[in-house]
């Protein structure tokens, strides 16, 4: 069997045997939620009343099935872009549109992240207009939904498409090590992309006011000195056009790092519940949970990258394997695959 059959077919598994458990953890939750949903946890008997915790059972519930779903949708999917060959159907599609080169390469990016988007949409629509809309949570209008769907897509082009074309350069121009060079540009560019986020990015989607009550402001400022966080500031976010959800955040990378707020947040809780939110977000920076995640995705880039640097030395020399469509080609469908496969990881760990 050819060693990329081979490696298609482990990869294949991975997220088969992942998608197994989740569905395993996740069907023992939502049982167990429900076996409690007609009882409120004597410790919070007094402060809870039996329709909020019913409300909340239901609604994890509900969050729970629709997330079951789209990742036995997502694993599906993963499979029909690889065994049952939709990359390279797509990928000969372009080529006879194209030929073969860096723009077609370029395309094929472009049209795999296009029909993975356009594929999820369903349920990106369900969770936002049926589920959280049944619960009262959405705030969100459909003009809003176009346009944040509008400008994700534009910016992720403007970002994505220099990115992956340099990437597609160095496979070519780099040599042997092409991958080495390859993996320091994207680890720089997820790097920038911590520091930039909070301020060029995210203010696209959403405002950002600094925190305005002097009061507040000290209690959270005299909570992050004894857990030894500095922040560059501490903002609000109007959070409320699109979620009744209330929440709070740290965002940014080193000296760009910045504490932010939903309005809804300061608007239902009092002082001391803030507190008990924020410390919350200051137990993940206390326990190095951002700095491991970053770590941990930095390797697992790595041994990507290190991957496909050993499948382009299985055809010869670097620039010998460039040139060929067909290996190239391979390489660039991998690169995709790993792509859904590590959104996949992102969204799921997120949801948690």
């Amino acid at each position: 069997m050819d060693p990329s059959q081979s490696l298609t077919l482990a990869f294949a598994a991975f997220p088969v045997a992942g998608l197994a458990v989740k569905f395993w953890l996740a069907t023992r939750r939502v049982r167990f939620v429900a076996r409690h949903r007609d009882a409120v946890p004597a410790p919070f008997a007094s402060t809870v009343s039996l329709a909020a915790h019913q409300k909340a059972a239901d609604y994890t519930v509900a969050k729970s099935r629709i997330g079951l779903a789209e990742t036995a949708f997502g694993a599906a999917v993963l499979l029909g872009w690889t065994l049952l060959g939709g990359l390279s159907a797509l990928n000969q599609l372009l080529v006879g549109w194209l030929g073969t080169g860096l723009w077609q390469q370029l395309a094929l990016f472009g049209a795999f992240a296009l029909i993975g988007g356009l594929l999820e949409l369903p349920f990106s629509l369900y969770q936002t207009f049926v589920v959280e809309q049944r619960f009262g949570f959405n705030k969100m209008t459909w003009k809003l939904w176009l346009g944040d769907l509008l400008k994700a897509t534009l910016l992720g082009a403007a970002i994505g498409a220099p990115i992956a074309a340099l990437i597609l350069w160095l496979m070519g121009a780099a040599g042997p090590s092409w991958w080495l060079w390859a993996r320091a540009v994207w680890m720089g560019f997820n790097l920038l992309l911590l520091v930039v986020y909070p301020t060029f990015i995210a203010p696209l989607f959403n405002k950002f006011q600094p925190l305005d009550d002097e009061a507040l402001k000290a209690r959270v400022t005299a909570l992050m000195q004894r857990c030894g966080f500095a922040a560059k500031g501490l903002f609000v976010m109007d959070g409320s056009k699109r979620s009744a959800h209330a929440n709070a955040y740290f965002t940014g990378f080193g000296a760009a790092k910045r504490v932010v707020f939903y309005d809804t947040l300061l608007a239902k809780l009092s002082p001391g519940e803030v507190d008990a939110v924020l410390a919350h977000e200051l137990g993940h920076f206390r326990h190095k949970h951002i700095v491991k995640r970053i770590v941990m995705m930095f390797a697992l880039s790595l041994a990507g990258f290190a991957l496909l640097g050993w499948l382009s030395s299985r055809t010869g020399s670097t620039r010998a394997w460039a040139s060929r469509p067909t290996c190239r080609a391979r390489t660039t469908r991998w690169r995709c695959c790993c792509s859904c496969w590590r959104c996949r990881c992102s969204r799921t760990s997120s949801r948690r």
